[in-house]
């Protein structure tokens, strides 16, 4: 597994080449309305396959290491005002989707980082309301184009929680795209801050 090291990009946490830069070429073209990202491995072959275990294999106990590592990695910053959250929020699937699976493993990593980091999760605040089609083929705009209306957040749930900044919970980050439409959903619905954490990080295109 590679994991990711410095430098990384300020905004998404990408590895870039120079210390020099602060973005990314993905971060300094496009504005993201999240705070700021984490990520634990870069989205290599291997990387690949373990996700794909885990999705089409019901391999959960990978989900063990990555969210032990994640707490791990999240405890050194917790001591920066940018990473004070209230609680993590996964990243939903659609329904069809999670009978299909079984499971949505956003949601599981969440909950075993949430019970290492004594911090409660709240899936009730996002759910997916569009099964979109592939993004593979898509460039970064048309994904954005094509998971705006997928995600709704539960603007009640949120108010009665008392909740203002959380951390949103994914497998895979590639272009940020589902990591944005999430964001603007929780922002719409009454959340003040959102960071992201993702077990791989691709590269962009």
């Amino acid at each position: 597994l590679s994991f990711v090291k410095q430098p990384v990009c300020k905004k998404c946490g990408k590895e870039i080449q120079d210390a020099a830069e602060e973005f990314c070429g993905d971060c300094t073209k496009r504005r993201h309305a999240f705070e700021s990202g984490l990520a634990l491995m870069n989205y290599d072959e291997t990387a690949r396959r373990s996700m794909a275990w885990i999705k089409y294999k019901n391999k959960r106990e990978y989900l063990d290491f990555y969210a032990e590592a994640a707490a791990e990695k999240l405890r050194q910053y917790e001591n920066r005002e940018e990473w004070q959250f209230d609680g993590l929020v996964p990243v939903p699937v659609h329904p069809a989707r999670k009978r299909k699976r079984g499971f949505n493993q956003a949601e599981v990593l969440a909950k075993r980082m949430g019970e290492r980091l004594e911090m409660p999760v709240y899936p009730e605040f996002l759910y997916r309301i569009r099964n979109t089609e592939p993004l593979k083929e898509l460039n970064p705009d048309e994904r954005l184009r094509n998971l705006q209306q997928a995600f709704q957040a539960d603007a009640e749930a949120i108010r009665a929680s008392g909740v203002q900044n959380v951390l949103l919970v994914d497998d895979i980050y590639t272009t940020g795209s589902t990591a944005e439409a999430c964001t603007r959903a929780l922002l719409s619905a009454g959340i003040e801050k959102v960071c992201f954490f993702a077990v791989c990080i691709g590269q962009g295109r």
